[in-house]
């Protein structure tokens, strides 16, 4: 059970809720990827290969490519909490992320956020699962970035 905050939210937000907030952030997410790689295409295109010739694969063109939609994630990520702590898949669910105070992170906090959730990404989401375990129900990029993902109660 959920222990009620000071602030009249619930914390910490449960690892399903997260799922679901990373699931309706897909769809955003998904379509700055789509922009940013029909950018990517227009400009090889503009550089002189055929339109009919796919970027190669593990090139250093497909190599930015991966880097640059890394980048524009974060980018979306790091802004969202920075402006009002949620990104659009944690508003539905009332989610939203604040520094251990229950104030809002500062840049660098939010910064670190992104890169540990990454690292834990590419560990199969070991730092997201470890939720279950930590006696706070906290992640790894809660923890090392000293930010918390709360439910916030309802009306509020």
């Amino acid at each position: 059970m959920e222990t009620p905050s000071p602030s009249g939210a619930k914390a910490p937000a449960l690892i399903g809720w997260r799922v679901l907030a990373l699931l309706y952030d897909l769809w955003p997410v998904l379509a700055l990827w789509i922009l940013l790689g029909a950018l990517f295409v227009a400009g090889y295109a503009l550089a002189g290969h055929d339109q009919r010739e796919n970027i190669a694969p593990f090139s250093l063109l497909q190599i930015l490519l991966w880097l640059a939609c890394w980048a524009v994630t974060g980018a979306y990520a790091v802004l969202s909490w920075r402006r009002g702590g949620q990104t659009l898949g944690m508003r539905p669910w009332r989610l939203k992320v604040v520094a251990a105070d229950h104030q809002r992170p500062g840049w660098a906090a939010l910064c670190l956020r992104y890169a540990v959730a990454t690292l834990s990404s590419l560990l199969l989401g070991l730092g997201f699962w470890w939720a279950w375990v930590d006696r706070e129900g906290l992640t790894w990029h809660d923890r090392v970035s000293g930010t918390r993902m709360i439910r916030m109660a309802k009306g509020t």
